[in-house]
């Protein structure tokens, strides 16, 4: 008699605490991004990944330690892992290499586009239903994005086109996370770096600029910022269905606004904060009716 409460109430605490951390990771990869593009004013993408990697790694290599080859072999569905490493490696080159050419809201734009994705791709590759009302969340929240960033004429660029598939990348990642969310958090983010590092240490050398210690330390400081999204990011996609966590990666633009405001002094005009508002808004709106399933429902689905 008391199997359904007790369910219910893990349910919405697992849905809960995989929505915080989304929210948490994508904060922090808008600090990480911040902190990158400044940076690629003096330095390649390649080399900056590739440093940014250097020291995620080696503040896992204790965790890799204890997982040992073991631990990595026994992984899941290989293909999928590797698929999923790829394309983590392909998207994050693709948002730096764009953000280098495009403002970094008008490449944000592009990749909060990548919510509307996933949700459509849950209903095939988890196999999560997915109805009007949060498909009309989602619509709603995106429709805030444009109204807050307003897009420029940069759009039609081929820098636009690398930020729109690196943002197509980006769902696909995140889809194949919730499906191998059975995967060691230590493997998957640990994947991720240790190809980064194969990948742009291959191109970095023949565009190197020797780096003064204080940006090493800020690419260091990179890395373990972007270790501990990651980490959030992939926590989320284990608790909770892709489709009620990752609309949450429009909470984006509201970290943009505060940290622009505070940190470079960019005040925000009404199109930015009416945008906001809306994202805001449909995200609590996902929040409310999540809460009311986890009452309803003895397992944890997504919304009609």
């Amino acid at each position: 008699m008391t199997t359904k409460p007790i369910t219910r109430d893990r349910n919405r605490s697992s849905a809960l605490a995989g929505i915080g951390l989304m929210a948490l990771g994508i904060f922090l990869f808008t600090c990480n991004d911040a902190l990158g593009k400044w940076l690629l004013g003096t330095y390649s993408v390649a080399q900056m990944l590739m440093l940014r990697s250097i020291a995620a790694l080696a503040l896992l290599s204790p965790f890799i330690w204890r997982e040992g080859v073991a631990g990595f072999a026994a992984a899941p569905r290989r293909g999928l892992q590797i698929a999923r490493v790829l394309l983590s490696v392909l998207e994050s080159i693709m948002f730096f290499w764009a953000v280098t050419y495009l403002p970094l809201a008008d490449t944000v734009t592009f990749y909060l586009a990548a919510p509307i994705y996933v949700t459509a791709l849950s209903a095939v590759v988890p196999r999560e239903p997915v109805g009007w009302r949060r498909w009309s969340a989602v619509g709603i929240g995106f429709v805030g994005v444009l109204i807050a960033l307003r897009p420029s004429a940069a759009t039609l660029t081929w820098p636009a086109l690398i930020a729109l598939t690196g943002s197509l990348f980006c769902s696909v990642f995140l889809i194949l996370t919730r499906t191998l969310r059975g995967t060691s958090e230590v493997v998957m983010v640990s994947g991720t770096f240790g190809a980064m590092v194969i990948v742009s240490g291959a191109v970095a050398p023949f565009a190197w600029v020797a780096p003064s210690a204080r940006d090493v330390g800020l690419m260091a400081i990179m890395g373990v910022i972007a270790m501990a999204a990651f980490a959030c990011v992939n926590r989320a996609l284990k608790l909770s269905p892709a489709s009620v966590v990752v609309p949450f990666q429009y909470t984006m633009i509201v970290w943009a606004v505060a940290l622009g405001w505070m940190v470079f002094g960019d005040r925000p005009n009404v199109y930015t904060l009416g945008g906001a508002a809306i994202i805001v808004a449909a995200g609590l709106y996902i929040l409310w009716r999540e809460q009311i399933v986890a009452h309803r429902e003895p397992t944890l689905e997504p919304l009609p």
